[in-house]
């Protein structure tokens, strides 16, 4: 098997002395995965970085053995943020949330159009707003649409509306803007709480029942943004 594409690279992983394993979310074959030879050579290691978009070249003699890939820098995007600790953290979080929730050699080209989204607004003043909006979508684009104003109750309290969704042991209030999908003058704190809520809508819904520990990136990622 043979063919072109491009793709941004989710991993990699050493693979024998001068090689790497890596995974890529390419436009027409969704993620793939495949031996990159001579990856450590200083050439090709300072552009293999996690985030950057590739030209990849894959070849395979059998369909069920890894392929190996070949690749060309198409568009460096990573090292544009290697200055910014809380960005270039949200990168590895959020590439890393693509590779464990997508399914190898399943295209979908909604999921790859919105790595390049990731990139537009990340540039941005209000960044991290956009970011839960974003993931939010990737979560709807494999399948799991947590669409909350379908079921939130809502409550006034002091003069303030308040939605919440509860059970039978627990109460628990969701922020405002994810309700009404309205990310202008959001404070840190409603930020902060719409990521653990989807941190924790991870653990409960896909993660868990997968038996799949929550990714260390996104443990650091929401560190980070405390700082």
């Amino acid at each position: 098997m043979i063919w072109s594409d491009t793709g941004y690279l989710l991993s990699k992983n050493k693979f024998g002395e001068n090689s790497i394993i890596a995974e890529f979310y390419c436009k027409n074959h969704g993620k793939i995965s495949g031996v990159i030879y001579g990856a450590t050579s200083k050439k090709i290691r300072n552009y293999l970085q996690i985030g950057n978009k590739f030209h990849i070249n894959y070849n395979s003699k059998n369909e069920n053995k890894a392929g190996y890939l070949n690749i060309e820098i198409e568009k460096i995007l990573t090292p544009l943020f290697f200055d910014n600790k809380k960005k270039l953290s949200c990168i590895l979080s959020s590439m890393n949330l693509i590779k464990l929730l997508t399914v190898e050699n399943q295209s979908n080209i909604d999921i790859y159009k919105i790595i390049g989204d990731f990139y537009n607004f990340l540039e941005k003043k209000d960044w991290i707003n956009s970011l839960i909006f974003w993931e939010l979508e990737l979560l709807k684009l494999i399948g799991y649409d947590l669409e909350l104003k379908n079921i939130v109750n809502q409550e006034i309290i002091d003069n303030k509306k308040l939605y919440f969704v509860s059970s039978s042991n627990e109460k628990k209030y969701i922020p405002n803007f994810l309700v009404e999908k309205n990310n202008e003058n959001i404070d840190f704190n409603q930020i902060f709480n719409g990521l653990k809520l989807i941190s924790d809508y991870l653990d409960k819904s896909i993660l868990g029942p997968n038996n799949i520990s929550h990714p260390k990136s996104r443990i650091d990622f929401l560190n980070t943004i405390k700082e």
